[in-house]
This record gives C-alpha cells, sequence and structure tokens, in this order.
C-alpha cells in the first residue's frame, strides 16, 4: 500500500468522492439566489477572461470559491482570492483546449467504468453512488462531466510533463556513485571547475517558498522573511537539503529540491543570473523572487560540460567502490492501521482514536490485525493492514523514520504524514540485497521525482505565456447586483 504510486492510486478515487461533495454544495447555491431572472441570467453569463477561443466566466469563480471554502481552507482576502482563482480557471481551460488540440479525450464506455471503480473503492455498488453524488446537490451528469475533464487534464499533464523530463544514463549512474560513497563514508565529492569560458554543468539546489498570484503586501513580506531566514542559516554549517526538509516540516507549502546537472540555457534565467558567479558549494548571494514566490538556491557543484564523462571515471577509480554491485539492505514488514485526511475528522480526532486502539493493543485487549482490519482506511485493510517486505525509500518519509525506530513487535505513537494517520507495528526484518538492476530502477524514479516539480512550474507558466488571455470583468459575483 504505502508505496507512493500504490497509496495515491488508491486515495485519488476518495479524494474524487469529496470533491464532488464540495462541488455537490456549490451547484446548489444557484435556487436560492434570490435576483430577478434577467440580472441572474445577465450575471451568470457574464465573461470574466476570454482564453483563446474559450471563457472563464464569473459564475465558475464563485463556484470555485465557495468550494475552497466549503474545505475549511485557510484563504487570502477576498480580492486576493478571486484574482487566484481566476488565474488558476486560466490555467485550466489552456490545458483542456490543448488536450482536446492532441485528442486526448475519455470514451462514454471508459468513463463509466472509472466511476464503477471509484463506487468499488468507496464500498459502494454504483446505484448507491449515484445516489450519494445527487444527495449532495449535484447532478450525475455534472459530476460525470466534471470527472470527465479532471481526467482529461490528468492525462494531459502526465504527458506534457513527462516528456519534459529527461534522464540520462550518466545521471544514473551519478546518483548510484553518489549513494554508494556516502554509504562507504566517502562523503561528497566535487568536479573539477571548468575553465574560463569552457561549456558547464551547473547541479543547483533551491528551497522555494511560494507565494499564490494575487497575493497581498503582508503574505509576500512574510514569504520574503522565510526566505531570507532560510538563507542565513543555508550560509552556515549545514545540509542544504536537510534544511529544506526541516522548514518543509514546518510549512507544507515548502519545496526543496535537487535539480541536478543543467547546462546554463536548462535553468530559468533568474537562477543562472542569481549564481553565474557562485562557486561550487556556495549559496546564492540573495534570494531570487520569482512570479511564483521566493528561491534561495545554492550551487552544489560546478564542471565541465565535456568533462563529465572523464570526471566520472575518476571517481570510480579513486572514490569508494562505485562498480554496480549488489547493495546490502535491511527490509522491514510492517503493518499499520491508517485513518486518511477528509473533511470531519480533525487532526486531534485522528490522534485520539490511534491512540486509544495503541493503548488496547499494549493493554493485550486488542490484536493490531484485528483492528485494522476493522478501521484502517486502505487496500492493506483485509489482510490487517500488512504491508509487506519495504525497503530504504519504499514509503514516505514519516513512515519510514517512524519504523525504522520501532523494535520488532512495538507499537508507535500516532504519525502523520501526507495521506493522513498512522499507528505502526513492526513485525520483522531481514538482511536483502538490493540488485544492481533495482538500484538503477530506485535512481530513475528519484531523479524523475527530484525533477518533475521544477519541469511542472516550467511547463505552467510556458502555457501560460503562449496563451492569447484577456482579463475583462471578474471583481464582482455573478450574482451581484448589474452596474
Amino acid at each position: 500500500m504505502l508505496s507512493r504510486n500504490l497509496l495515491k492510486q488508491i486515495l485519488s478515487a476518495i479524494l474524487v468522492l469529496s470533491a464532488a461533495s464540495f462541488a455537490g454544495v456549490v451547484y446548489s447555491q444557484d435556487s436560492k439566489t434570490g435576483n430577478t431572472t434577467d440580472s441572474k441570467i445577465r450575471n451568470i453569463d457574464g465573461v470574466a477572461a476570454v482564453v483563446n477561443t474559450g471563457f472563464v466566466t464569473r459564475k465558475e469563480i464563485d463556484d470555485r470559491i465557495i468550494a475552497l471554502q466549503k474545505q475549511g481552507a485557510k484563504l487570502p482576502d477576498a480580492a486576493s482570492l478571486r484574482t487566484l482563482v481566476l488565474e488558476r480557471l486560466i490555467i485550466e481551460k489552456i490545458q483542456l483546449q490543448n488536450a482536446e488540440q492532441e485528442g486526448i479525450v475519455v470514451s462514454k464506455k471508459e468513463l463509466e467504468k472509472i466511476i464503477g471503480d471509484i463506487a468499488e473503492k468507496n464500498k459502494l455498488t454504483y446505484a448507491e453512488f449515484k445516489a450519494k453524488i445527487i444527495a449532495t446537490g449535484m447532478t450525475f451528469e455534472r459530476y460525470k462531466e466534471t470527472l470527465r475533464d479532471d481526467i482529461v487534464l490528468s492525462r494531459y499533464r502526465e504527458r506534457a510533463v513527462e516528456a519534459k523530463i529527461k534522464i540520462s544514463d550518466a545521471e544514473v549512474d551519478n546518483f548510484i556513485a553518489d549513494r554508494m560513497r556516502a554509504m562507504a563514508g566517502g562523503g561528497e565529492q566535487r568536479s573539477a571547475p571548468p575553465a574560463k569560458g569552457e561549456p558547464e554543468e551547473i547541479d543547483v539546489a533551491q528551497i522555494f517558498i511560494p507565494v499564490d498570484t494575487g497575493a497581498g503586501a503582508s503574505a509576500q513580506a512574510e514569504a520574503k522573511k522565510q526566505a531570507e531566514a532560510l538563507l542565513r542559516d543555508a550560509k552556515g554549517d549545514v545540509d542544504f537539503l536537510q534544511l529544506g526538509a526541516a522548514a518543509a516540516k514546518t510549512n507544507p507549502k515548502i519545496k526543496f529540491q535537487d535539480l541536478g546537472y543543467r547546462s546554463p540555457d536548462r535553468l530559468p534565467q533568474l537562477f543562472y543570473e542569481a549564481i553565474r558567479n557562485t562557486g561550487g558549494g556556495q549559496v546564492a548571494n540573495a534570494v531570487v523572487k520569482s512570479p511564483a514566490g521566493y528561491h534561495v538556491l545554492k550551487v552544489l557543484d560546478r564542471r565541465a560540460l565535456s568533462a563529465a564523462p572523464a570526471a566520472q571515471q575518476v571517481a570510480s577509480q579513486d572514490s569508494a567502490p562505485t562498480t554496480p554491485q549488489n547493495i546490502p539492505i535491511t527490509q522491514t514488514m510492517a503493518r499499520h492501521i491508517l485513518l486518511k485526511k477528509r473533511p470531519g475528522l480533525t487532526d486531534q480526532d485522528a490522534e485520539r482514536r490511534l491512540q486509544g486502539y495503541r493503548d488496547q493493543v499494549r493493554a493485550k485487549t486488542a490484536d493490531f490485525g484485528e483492528l485494522a482490519k476493522k478501521y484502517s482506511e486502505d487496500g492493506s485493510a483485509p489482510n490487517g493492514g500488512n504491508l509487506g517486505w519495504m525497503g530504504p525509500g519504499d514509503l514516505v518519509p514519516e513512515f519510514e523514520q517512524a519504523m525504522n525506530r520501532l523494535q520488532i513487535g512495538e507499537v508507535s505513537n500516532p504519525v502523520k504524514s501526507e495521506f493522513g494517520w498512522h499507528l505502526i507495528q513492526v513485525l520483522e526484518r531481514r538482511e536483502a540485497q538490493l540488485t544492481v538492476e533495482k538500484q538503477r530502477d530506485f535512481a530513475r524514479a528519484a531523479i524523475r521525482e527530484r525533477k518533475f516539480e521544477q519541469a511542472y512550474q516550467d511547463w505552467i507558466r510556458e502555457l501560460r505565456d503562449t496563451a492569447t488571455v484577456k482579463i475583462l470583468n471578474s471583481d464582482d459575483a455573478a450574482n451581484a447586483a448589474p452596474r
């Protein structure tokens, strides 16, 4: 279950159902509007923005805002929120238009099968699922239309962004070699700097503090303050990516990543200008401001482009062994009880429930496996929450770190991850071999994950920059009195 891909597949169905519930509340609002018919029609049909050959209406903005409010999310002031939601809708319209041009479609038969799968994952029949959607106030046809758009968007994004991520064999080799040196205690190894004027590749890492489009001055100032504090810390004797990980724990919106080796023309221009004269192992002098937020940058390494293969050979000869070989690893068999994030379940409630289950297991008044079968909210429940044998990197970090601290038979305190709250019990451990083939698979997956966020942001900016967008009257709600 808890491998990232499998968990996300399992949870996606539940999230769709939750989104439908929120949207249902939105669409039920229309019948409650007290405006005159003429005024209502004129305002609902009011266009907020023209996007290529399509448009975004003010009512679409209103509906999205109501859905966000129903989710209980912390939102900016009303004016900033409308600007932010409009921008998101514009991006979605552009994506849907492009997806249609590329022939990405979801057939009626395929859509029905997907809905059937969602119903099954929610332990409902098709008829029960349909009734649940209708009970939210949304028509089932509208739900299917929304779901079809979501699927098309997801497939288009995956196809477009994945196509931009290039992973060379050299990157995989370097990744594995770095891991082997780290395991052997060899530490980091820097490449020889390029000669003046010689083509080069730069390995840049960033800690990114996002700021929503249209955020007010106070939000901008707070984000900048955070970035500058991180920059000061990064100049000290700290691991840059560990600093980013610590910051992300206190603020989940913060992202950190190693962009990998890139030639200057493959770096965002803002980034390259900031680190043009920064040596390997050094932090950029100042925080970089982009339309998306604030970036703290560190140059991990600079190397001559033509010398990369030679440097790789030298590293394999002079450092810890880098010849492909099986690596001994410790695998853990564990089971868990998962309470997933959902509307109406607070962190306090989830933690309290899991504390109760833990106390029962410790007092030997209940069996962990039986509790998992009854209460766990994921695909491992029928197996008593058993996840099978898991190795390093197979699990989300919060789960893996908590699991690694447990003795065999020990039950953890409640652990929070991106998927919800977990109670963990370790059943067994064993020594195994990570084959060369598995190492390369793991390396490619890790590099792809590292590159995906930057590729996605670059793609979004490219879409927006190349679209023809004209903002009209987006300030008023659709049911506002005409002016």
